[in-house]
C-alpha cells in the first residue's frame, strides 16, 4: 500500500509539474516563440519604439529622442544574473570593440532588478565590461515602466516570478529555453536574452539571440547596413 501511495504521489507531482509547464508556454510561449522565426533577424519593421523615460548610470534622465538619429541596440539584463545576462554584455562589449568609432551607434542595457540596480551599481557593472561612456548605456527607473518597454514596447518576455509566487522553475523549464533566461536576486526572474535592433527612427528592424555566435554574425551584417543609411530627419546630431 505504501508503494502504491508513493506511485500516485509522483504521478500527481507529474501531472502538476507538466500543468506548470503548459501554463508557462500559454502565459509566456508564444510571444516568445514568433522570435524562433529566422525571419526575424532579417532586416524588417517591427513596430516603432514607444516613448519612455529611464535613469543613466551617470545620473541623466534618458527619453527616446535622446536615442533619435542613433541606429542602437536594445537588451534586458540584471547585475546579479549569473546566466546569459553576462553573455549579453560580453557580446556587447565585442561590437562595442569592433565599431569603435562609430558616432552614431549606441549601446541600450536595461535592467530588469531595478530594486537593486541603482545607478551606483550599475556603474560599477558598466566598469566590469569597459563599457564607453555615453556610448553604451545603462538604464535603470521604475519596475512598472521597465516591464512595460520589455513587453509591449520591444514584445520580450519578462516575469519577475518572486512577486507572482512562482518560485518554482519547473514550468519555465518546460517552455521555450532558447527566448529565455532564469536566475534570481531576491527571486526567479525570467527574461529575454534576444538582442533588438533599432534604427535611427526608433523602428524596430531585427531581433538577434546573444547566445548564438551565428545570430551575432547576422547582427553586424545588419547593423553595418543600417549604418550606412541616412538620417532621414534634419536637425539630428551624430
Amino acid at each position: 500500500m505504501r508503494r502504491i501511495a508513493r506511485l500516485l504521489a509522483l504521478s500527481g507531482g507529474l501531472a502538476l509539474a507538466v500543468g506548470a509547464g503548459v501554463a508557462a508556454w500559454s502565459a509566456f510561449g508564444p510571444r516568445e516563440l514568433a522570435l524562433e522565426d529566422g525571419s526575424l533577424e532579417r532586416l524588417g519593421d517591427y513596430g516603432g519604439v514607444p516613448d519612455f523615460a529611464l535613469i543613466e548610470r551617470s545620473g541623466r534622465r534618458v527619453t527616446l529622442a535622446d536615442l533619435l538619429g542613433t541606429v542602437w541596440i536594445a537588451n534586458f539584463i540584471y547585475t546579479q544574473c549569473t546566466e546569459t545576462c553576462p553573455v549579453q554584455s560580453l557580446q556587447i562589449r565585442r561590437l562595442q570593440d569592433d565599431f569603435a568609432g562609430v558616432r552614431d551607434l549606441r549601446f541600450v542595457s536595461i535592467t530588469v532588478d531595478p530594486e537593486r540596480d541603482t545607478p551606483a551599481v550599475l556603474r560599477q557593472y558598466a566598469e566590469r565590461y569597459q563599457a564607453g561612456p555615453g556610448h553604451w548605456l545603462f538604464l535603470t527607473g521604475p519596475k512598472q515602466a521597465i516591464y512595460a518597454l520589455a513587453k509591449d514596447g520591444f514584445k520580450l518576455s519578462v516575469v519577475d516570478a518572486s512577486a507572482q509566487g512562482q518560485r518554482s522553475g519547473v514550468g519555465f523549464a518546460l517552455a521555450p529555453s532558447p527566448a529565455f533566461a532564469s536566475h534570481g536576486s531576491t527571486g526567479l526572474i525570467v527574461h529575454s536574452s534576444r538582442f533588438v535592433l533599432v534604427d535611427r527612427q526608433a523602428r524596430i528592424r531585427a531581433y538577434h539571440l546573444a547566445t548564438d555566435e551565428e545570430s551575432m554574425a547576422r547582427l553586424r551584417a545588419n547593423l553595418r547596413r543600417l549604418l550606412a543609411e541616412p538620417a532621414r530627419r534634419e536637425g539630428w546630431t551624430t
